[in-house]
């Protein structure tokens, strides 16, 4: 059995922890809150836009565009958004573990890390960063969303790359953080005729969720452009590219909060409960080292008697 001087220096050291734990609890949710109301307020702006340029790609049927066709390139770009900082339960785990799961080669993964937690476990997996933007998720702005999406454009026009994806957290509410790997490029024209996706809703095997089946009407609603389609294809996908990725950064940085805030909840009320057992281990030695003193006094009492 530990010795009194033991246990009472352990109770300290996670007392002195526990305090940690609760500040960094309110913290996290004082973070949270001004995310939620971020991550919620700009969300329809997001949806909407996913649903609008789905829709115009659904009824624009087939459009020889580089973004529309796959290249030769057999790369994969893959926008990964994590957090620069741990204790965060299994919230930067979750996003690697899409990448890592997937199933893809990793000498044919080109990784744009947002967020140092991400960065360094794929690197130790063996995958090459191109990219690293890692303080940008401490404060997302839309210009370094449209600086990344530039980036990735340039390398999938130039044939670089021939799929673009981000892996992100959706934020659903504050205990829900789904992990969501999305196709950004090329379009899916086909798929997209049959589905519509819900951003950052649960889904199977990671990807967008179905809503509904496109009404056969609006399959065959014509769609007309002005100016030409490919004139318009490149102004509307570069903005829906920076779009989406913009809104898996606010999602995220949302997701990350809430994620902490329960870590560290849930460390609080371990510490407390491992407070309370060592309380009752000092109490049981104290007690035996009384036990002890009084049964050495009555044995020497006897011994003079």
């Amino acid at each position: 059995m530990a010795s009194m001087r033991d246990i009472k220096r352990r109770r300290i050291s996670i007392q002195s922890t526990q305090q940690i734990t609760k500040a960094m609890k309110l913290v996290s949710t004082v973070k949270l809150q001004r995310a939620k109301r971020r991550a919620e307020n700009s969300k329809a702006y997001f949806q909407c836009m996913y649903d609008t340029v789905t829709g115009i790609l659904r009824k624009s049927g087939y459009i020889d565009h580089p973004y529309m066709v796959p290249n030769q390139s057999g790369k994969k770009a893959v926008v990964v958004i994590t957090s620069n900082r741990g204790l965060a339960g299994g919230y930067n785990s979750n996003v690697t573990k899409l990448i890592l799961n997937s199933g893809w080669d990793r000498e044919d993964v080109y990784v744009y890390s947002v967020g140092k937690k991400g960065r360094d476990t794929l690197k130790r997996h063996g995958y090459e960063i191109r990219k690293d933007m890692s303080e940008a998720i401490e404060e997302p702005l839309f210009a370094d969303a449209a600086e990344l999406s530039q980036d990735l454009l340039d390398a999938f026009s130039a044939g670089e790359i021939g799929e673009i994806y981000v892996a992100y957290t959706g934020f659903k509410n504050t205990v829900s953080h789904i992990p969501t790997l999305m196709k950004l490029l090329p379009v899916d024209i086909e798929k997209s005729a049959k589905e519509t996706y819900d951003i950052g809703d649960e889904s199977k095997g990671g990807e967008g969720t179905p809503e509904r089946d496109a009404p056969e009407n609006e399959l065959r609603a014509p769609m007309n452009y002005e100016p030409e389609d490919v004139e318009a294809l490149d102004m509307i996908i570069p903005k829906y590219v920076t779009s989406i990725i913009f809104g898996a950064f606010v999602q995220s940085v949302a997701s990350e909060n809430g994620a902490r805030m329960q870590a560290m909840d849930s460390a609080t009320n371990n510490a407390e409960e491992m407070i309370g057992k060592l309380e009752l281990q000092y109490n049981r030695a104290r007690q035996g080292h009384i036990t002890q003193e009084l049964t050495e006094i009555i044995g020497g009492a006897d011994a003079l008697d």
